[in-house]
């Protein structure tokens, strides 16, 4: 079976300790791999916009020596014309060696796994998971902290919406000597399958809404932006917008060895006077995602094969209750559903359902 990445957890801690120890060879010797990927193509499928995490991806590419295909707007390709994820997905798989894609909804990358004849990596599908910045963050934590374990880890903005939290919290949560601070307003809290996570993984996690109340017991702060892109309407967007703004004056009640990440952009969370603090490590962050992916790149071309645990079908008639789950904009995808006690989890976006 053709190996993808489609979600960071499903790989071993082990494996994660060989990506990001890999990603800081990369960044110590990046002229040692300048040739490690000549003849081979990716190709880079955008279809939401997208600037760290395409370019990152295409200059992992180029500094690795190879070549690129793809588009960064469904408009200007066939998609336009109504061309279906499937058709697409098994067209460009026989141009390319890799398929890097962003999608906006979630399962995407999942769907598109079914019909590639070569690995593809999820860049983001929807609010629902981002691996690669995942896979970023560790690499961050791996050089500025030294470790991933035994660390209060604040998480502060849309945890509703942000793949990049429920990427970073799935992970982490591995290691039961981490603790969480869930920062947000109660309409951006958690959805129901990440505190399903936290619950089993045996992390205590608590959930405050002013990020002064937590600031000060942090090791490392996750700061997110307010996503306007994810809201049903422009009103329910601005009643949430700014209500986290970390500054200077939050900054001075900060531990001395605090971390400040974000997977970027940023809008209006961060004041510009935090950037000049020594504790603010987003910038550097941008840096580590390039050796992050130069990693991941060779390491999906270099093993493309592994078997991935099977999931077993629950009745082609259920559907999932997610409206932006990718199984109901593409009807020819097969429904498949994991059973969790009495819940159905769609195993595409991990939506939860009674089972009937």
């Amino acid at each position: 079976m053709t190996r993808h990445l489609l979600d960071l957890a499903d790989l071993s801690v082990e494996e994660w300790d060989a990506l990001t120890t890999l990603a800081c060879d990369v960044r110590d010797h990046i002229d040692r791999y300048a040739h490690v990927c000549d003849g081979r193509i990716m190709a880079t499928l955008f279809y939401e916009p997208s600037t760290r995490t395409q370019m990152s991806f295409q200059t992992a590419m180029l500094r690795l020596g190879g070549r690129l295909i793809g588009f960064d707007d469904p408009n200007s390709s066939s998609v336009a014309k109504g061309e279906s994820l499937k058709d697409t997905i098994r067209v460009v798989s026989g141009y390319a060696d890799l398929i890097v894609m962003r999608h906006p909804l979630a399962g995407s990358a999942k769907a598109a796994s079914l019909y590639s004849r070569v690995p593809v990596i999820n860049a983001g599908d929807g609010g629902h998971l981002h691996p690669t910045q995942t896979l970023t963050d560790l690499v961050t934590l791996r050089l500025e902290k030294g470790r991933f374990d035994g660390m209060t880890v604040g998480l502060c903005g849309d945890l509703k919406h942000g793949r990049t939290v429920h990427s970073l919290i799935k992970t982490l949560s591995r290691f039961p000597t981490n603790s969480f601070v869930l920062i947000s307003t109660p309409y951006l809290r958690i959805p129901a399958y990440v505190r399903a996570i936290l619950d089993r993984s045996g992390c205590a996690y608590r959930e405050v809404d002013r990020l002064d109340d937590a600031i000060d017991t942090l090791d490392v702060l996750y700061m997110t932006r307010i996503q306007r892109e994810r809201f049903s309407s422009i009103e329910e967007y601005h009643r949430q917008q700014g209500v986290y703004v970390l500054d200077a004056a939050k900054m001075d009640r900060a531990k001395p060895d605090l971390i400040v990440m974000h997977p970027l952009p940023r809008v209006d969370e961060i004041a510009v006077e935090v950037d000049d603090d020594p504790r603010a490590k987003y910038f550097e962050q941008t840096e580590y995602g390039l050796y992050a992916r130069m990693a991941l790149i060779m390491t999906m071309l270099q093993h493309p094969e592994k078997r991935l645990p099977d999931t077993l079908p629950v009745g082609s008639l259920h559907r999932c209750g997610n409206p932006h789950c990718i199984t109901g904009r593409e009807p020819y995808v097969p429904r498949v559903f994991r059973r969790e006690g009495d819940t159905l989890v769609c195993d595409y976006c991990d939506e939860q359902t009674l089972r009937p």
